[in-house]
């Protein structure tokens, strides 16, 4: 997130070859929970502050340079939004039957929630916290000091009351975020291909043997079209 001590373009090739997949469990949210704000025009699970939130973030995570447009011209907040909207923000493939029980620190996500809420209820513990210490929503922080803010969270030094900040951010947020970076653009983000083309990423099709063989050492012309699913529909 920090330019000055990592730069960008070497961030985002190593956060290329990082999983995707986020390990949760989650059991039953609990009845009787506030209705849900309604999404903000143009997203399906965020609301208005959540989605205003959610920009800001991908904007601090993804500054707009020299090789890239800003997280959101990007498509990473759409990315977020339809994740978390579809069966993986609802914790389709997560067992989710009661009791929860305390699980050991290297079992992963152990909260009664799913993804979307577990997400939500990270944006409002992170608005509190942000509140609490400038007087002020974190989209309307200056970029540094919520980059800086958001490093404190990654190193759990956020207090966000019930919601562990530090586990929200490291096992839902940044997958989510190198996920939208490097996924297919039909999910969302990734928008124009922007970052298969700074790590020269060719795209589909997925077999690339022989090219690998003859151009081994050599720049491939393929990467500077890359093909996405739908330029095979």
């Amino acid at each position: 997130m920090n330019g000055k001590t990592l730069p960008r373009r070497i961030f985002l090739k190593q956060v290329a070859s990082a999983s995707g997949a986020l390990a949760v469990g989650a059991a039953a949210s609990s009845a009787g929970a506030a209705p849900a704000a309604e999404p903000v025009v143009g997203y399906q699970s965020l609301s208005p502050e959540e989605g205003a939130f959610t920009e800001a973030l991908v904007n601090v995570m993804c500054p707009a340079d020299g090789l890239t447009p800003n997280g959101v011209d990007c498509g990473l907040a759409s990315f977020f939004d339809r994740q978390l909207a579809g069966g993986f923000g609802r914790g389709d493939r997560l067992y989710r039957q009661p009791p929860v029980r305390t699980g050991k620190p290297q079992a992963g996500y152990q909260l009664p929630l799913t993804p979307e809420q577990f997400y939500k209820a990270g944006v409002a513990a992170t608005q509190a916290a942000c509140n609490k210490r400038f007087s002020s929503n974190f989209d309307e922080l200056e970029a540094a000091r919520a980059d800086a803010f958001l490093q404190e969270i990654a190193a759990g030094k956020v207090d966000g009351g019930r919601v562990p900040l530090g586990q929200w951010f490291n096992e839902l947020v940044y997958p989510l975020f190198t996920q939208a970076c490097y996924a297919d653009p039909l999910y969302g983000g990734n928008r124009g291909k922007v970052f298969w083309k700074l790590i020269g990423y060719p795209g589909l099709p997925a077999v690339h043997s022989t090219n690998m063989v003859t151009y081994r050492g050599k720049p491939f012309p393929g990467a500077a079209d890359p093909k996405s699913i739908q330029d095979f529909s």
